[in-house]
């Protein structure tokens, strides 16, 4: 960071009066702070890293009150970065302001091989630290775990399953398996059967694998109960809601079996709780009969959800989520994003795969064609519908699709409302909720954001700073 830079973060500081999720604010007017390990910990652990600026008073507004001592506050972060595990060599700017000194302190990203980054005085578990929001979290058991299974390419899909038995798989589903996966293959073919078992990864030893029992098993769930999807139909668009005859669930469903077994049974609970609806095709004048979702998109999403979700020991009590809203289905899978890739790459570029052997299986039963097309699927099948783009979020330890079934005309209907459009307009320039309040000319800061601001947040045309702590007393509104 450049002087220059610094000195237009003061003030874009003074002017927003808050922290972001790769911006933190230290006061040091009197030492520099003994307990920077969390704050270092955690911007190394995000793609973007983050900044560490000191010299500013949170507790006085936002005061710039300056450093103690730039030489020394510079000497007292680096010892402190020398105490992370692997070491952090932070970028240090200094500047001077009205007679006042500043220190920035840029914290790069680690590569996520070398993840997490932790204070070695408190040990991987306990050292570990992640940002959500404007604040610095402790990292969970399993969210160090996944930094590790990656690290160590451990492969969870072919861990053993004790209590099974090759005797104990449905023997017709491993034949077909067996047929498909010979077909073609005259080298193969010549192996025989129980060293091909070995070989697969079908077995070890005298023990089955997960994938075998997830793909091949009777009845998987004996195993691992919580190895299904739980399927819901909301009364509203927020959990928590209720109907009009005061029931939380229009539909309740735990779908169990096999994966595909699971995949075509969370698609008929989909179908029968979609709304069909007749329109005019504007390209053909023919009627056709349309669902609110494009079933293409939701049977990629729920085959993306069983492949690669996480079947860690940590995570096989954690069903996957399907949630249909009044206005979105929500697909949730325990495990966040396996790897290197980020949300902004997902279709675009070749993921690593979490459970390889299984999405093999899979590929073989004709259920999927592992070639990464999911997600470029989902998305051209969404366009075609003229629906909005789905949600990809990675929410510490699980990931998220949200699509949504209001069309692009649902979107200007909206954006032509006068105080729609005049409220986006506003929000170029990030506001509070008071400065929002004021300008709409209401009393109630809640009614304004409720009424007026969270419609056109659901929406997308209105975003906030701190996505993760809605309710944060430092949220700002904006619209790109």
């Amino acid at each position: 960071m450049t002087t220059e830079e610094l000195i237009e973060k003061l003030g874009w500081i003074q002017n927003f009066k808050c922290e972001t999720p790769t911006l933190e604010i230290k006061s040091a007017e009197r030492g520099c702070p003994k307990h920077l390990y969390d704050s270092l910990s955690s911007f190394s652990n995000q793609d973007d890293g983050g900044i560490i600026i000191f010299g500013i008073d949170e507790k006085q507004n936002f005061k710039e009150v300056g450093v103690y001592d730039p030489q020394d506050i510079q000497k007292k972060i680096n010892e402190q970065c020398l105490q992370m595990e692997p070491v952090i060599r932070p970028q240090i700017t200094v500047v001077e302001k009205n007679d006042k000194y500043f220190v920035s302190a840029e914290i790069p990203a680690a590569d996520i091989s070398d993840r997490p980054v932790f204070y070695r005085g408190r040990g991987r578990v306990k050292g570990s630290f992640v940002r959500v929001g404007d604040s610095d979290e402790p990292m969970t058991e399993y969210e160090v775990y996944s930094y590790e299974a990656y690290r160590k390419k451990y492969q969870d899909d072919i861990r053993i399953i004790e209590r099974a038995s090759l005797a104990s798989l449905n023997q017709e589903m491993l034949a077909e398996y067996m047929g498909l996966l010979k077909k073609g293959k005259s080298r193969l073919a010549a192996i025989p059967d129980n060293e091909i078992y070995e070989l697969m990864s079908i077995k070890k030893g005298d023990a089955v694998t997960l994938s075998s029992v997830m793909n091949f098993s009777p009845y998987p769930q004996a195993y691992f109960p919580q190895l299904c999807i739980t399927a819901i139909v909301v009364p509203g668009k927020e959990m928590g809601e209720i109907g009009n005859q005061g029931e939380r669930f229009l539909d309740n469903q735990r779908i169990e079996g096999t994966i595909s077994e699971m995949l075509e049974s969370a698609i008929q609970f989909v179908n029968r709780n979609m709304r069909t609806k007749t329109i005019i095709n504007p390209q053909t004048g023919k009627r056709e009969d349309r669902t609110d979702y494009p079933i293409t998109a939701i049977r990629e999403a729920i085959l993306n959800a069983l492949v690669h979700r996480d079947y860690s020991i940590h995570t096989e009590g954690m069903p996957i989520q399907l949630i249909m809203f009044e206005d979105r289905v929500e697909i949730r899978n325990p495990g966040g994003i396996y790897g290197r890739i980020r949300i902004d790459q997902l279709g675009k570029v070749q993921p690593d795969t979490r459970n390889p052997v299984l999405a093999s299986e899979l590929e073989v039963l004709k259920i999927t064609e592992n070639r990464y097309s999911g997600i470029p699927t989902i998305r051209k099948a969404m366009q075609a519908y003229n629906l909005p783009q789905p949600e990809f979020l990675d929410e510490r330890g699980s990931f998220i699709i949200k699509m949504y079934k209001f069309g692009e005309e649902n979107s200007a209907t909206e954006i032509e409302n006068l105080e729609d459009r005049e409220l986006i307009l506003y929000c170029k320039t990030p506001r509070t909720r008071k400065e929002i309040c004021d300008y709409l000319g209401l009393s109630s800061i809640t009614y304004a954001i409720q009424t007026h601001v969270m419609p056109l947040v659901k929406s997308g045309l209105i975003k906030m700073s701190i996505p993760d702590k809605p309710k944060s007393p430092k949220q700002l509104f904006y619209s790109e």
